[in-house]
């Protein structure tokens, strides 16, 4: 599988801001034929290709408003149907409300997986498909414990295991698909700041541990997700911790 970028269309779920608009641009960097943002948060999607066509140029990078709950099927036959084929499905749409239960794993978990499967099917070279990759966004938390987040805990650990499963070697071998995960640690996004514990008796305990923990920009995680996309082998999970070197977990 040629590991580069060029030419490649991308779909990145949850791209307006944040990590997924950091991935956007660090992609757009690389020339693809094109950068599919999709988010529900239309203003800020409109916004996001603005200011990536103003740098990128015309029509480099296009927004969908998509909720991932609900429009996989009609989104995924517009992509198709006007751009034929896509190369890389970047899914990063996730939240960490650990109070919203059944949210947390439909959005995280369900919303990841038939996303995954869907474009999985759509890639596999052994039904006329091209190839392709899937780069799953986890978190240090789905290899790391701690008390405060055990729902957003779950649901990234859930992550990690569907990536290293589906994107297992003898999958990768027979389908042509390869599945990775990057795991970003704390990392200055709408999603950090607004954090909330499963109970509130832990709430300040948490804020308090955050503050001691590596902090790292979203352009970091876009940077390095060119370095996953580029290197990692299908079942691998890498973990992304500011200025420290990529590591596989």
């Amino acid at each position: 599988m040629a590991k580069d970028l060029k030419n490649k269309t991308i779909v990145i779920t949850g791209g307006a801001m944040g990590i997924g608009y950091a991935i956007a641009e660090s992609f757009l960097q690389t020339n693809p034929k094109v950068v599919i943002i999709l988010d529900i948060n239309e203003e800020f999607g409109i916004e996001a290709i603005k200011k990536l066509s103003a740098k990128y140029g015309e029509k480099k990078a296009v927004f969908l408003k998509c909720n991932v709950l609900t429009d996989l099927e009609v989104i995924f036959n517009r992509i198709i149907e006007e751009y034929r084929n896509v190369d890389v499905l970047v899914n990063n749409a996730g939240m960490l409300n650990d109070s919203a239960v059944k949210k947390t794993i439909d959005i995280n978990v369900t919303a990841l997986i038939e996303w995954s499967l869907k474009f999985w099917e759509h890639m596999r070279n052994d039904k006329s498909g091209k190839g392709g990759t899937i780069i799953n966004v986890a978190s240090i938390y789905g290899y790391r414990i701690d008390p405060y987040v055990p729902i957003y805990q779950a649901s990234k650990f859930a992550v990690i295991g569907f990536t290293k499963s589906l994107g297992h070697v003898k999958n990768f071998t027979k389908f042509g698909v390869r599945v990775v995960a990057i795991c970003p640690g704390f990392t200055e996004t709408a999603l950090t700041r607004d954090m909330i514990t499963w109970t509130p008796d832990v709430m300040q305990e948490f804020n308090a541990y955050a503050k001691t923990q590596p902090w790292q920009k979203p352009e970091r995680v876009g940077e390095v997700a060119v370095e996953v996309f580029k290197k990692a082998d299908s079942g691998t999970a890498w973990s992304i911790l500011g200025a420290q070197p990529l590591t596989q977990v």
